[in-house]
């Protein structure tokens, strides 16, 4: 770890679920413990079912943890909060609200003037590749172009931290590929602090600074895996040696892991068909 100061630490962090009708409770997480550092790309990447959405809203304080503690710049995080800008699979925006003023919604909320909003919102339309988009509604805009907004209205009222559960999941692959290089892009430019979520490897390796790796449920940190690819180069990094040895390593980690994941669920459905009556 580096002397960059920490932004984000969970540590022991852990969320279980009450199940109607069981004894036991669900363990979706068990002792999370990792560390974000100060402007850091963090990539989780993990098999269905490992809590990755779970962890997240924790992250976001959507819920609160059943053991351990989530820190945000050494204060515990107990609830939702303007220092987090949440980018969901869904892009949730607001459809009665044009692309412009969806990215005014949490300026709204910090109580920025109608003019100072306009302004902020007209430059993250422009750094995300919208510029002349911000009359339009969303019903009038391409999957690709929502997610855009999304990722605007997020960075607009200027969060310490931005974290995304798989924000490109739902889009095609060309619009998936050029979203990724349009995110490093803005990393880069605000040096954000970047908590982004992903079932993908190859995404994760591409996006990554770090790629943190889940366990099959419980959701727990099997191995943190430096992303050492040189994103000087000209050429397509995806092409490379180096990513290709990175990918493999990380699936390597995975496959057990999504093996284990695939018998729980079988496990899961046998049981609930013993608990079904028969008629």
């Amino acid at each position: 770890m580096s002397d960059t100061a920490i932004k984000l630490a969970l540590t022991g962090v852990r969320k279980e679920f009450r199940v109607r009708g069981e004894k036991s409770a669900f363990t979706a997480l068990d002792d999370i413990s990792v560390d974000v550092r100060d402007g850091e790309f963090l990539v989780l990447v993990g098999p269905s079912g490992s809590g990755k959405s779970t962890l997240l809203d924790l992250l976001g304080g959507l819920t609160q943890p059943s053991g351990g503690q989530i820190l945000l710049d050494g204060v515990q995080v107990t609830g939702p909060g303007l220092d987090r800008g949440i980018v969901f699979q869904q892009y949730a925006l607001l459809p009665w609200r044009s692309a412009r003023a969806n990215i005014e919604f949490g300026l709204e909320a910090k109580g920025i003037r109608r003019r100072a909003r306009r302004g902020i919102a007209e430059h993250y339309l422009e750094l995300v590749g919208l510029a002349g988009f911000g009359d339009r509604y969303p019903h009038e805009l391409s999957g690709g172009m929502k997610q855009r907004v999304a990722i605007a209205r997020s960075l607009a009222f200027d969060p310490e931290v931005l974290l995304m559960d798989e924000p490109f999941a739902a889009l095609d692959a060309q619009t998936r590929e050029s979203l990724q290089d349009e995110l490093l892009r803005i990393w880069q430019t605000t040096g954000k602090t970047i908590l982004f979520i992903t079932h993908g490897i190859d995404e994760a390796v591409y996006l990554g600074q770090r790629v943190a790796v889940l366990t099959s449920r419980p959701g727990r940190i099997k191995a943190v895996i430096d992303i050492d690819l040189d994103r000087d180069t000209t050429e397509d990094i995806r092409s490379s040696e180096r990513f290709r040895e990175i990918r493999h390593h990380i699936w390597t980690l995975l496959h057990d892991e999504v093996a284990r994941a695939q018998d729980l669920e079988q496990a899961a459905l046998a049981a609930t068909d013993r608990r079904s009556p028969h008629v």
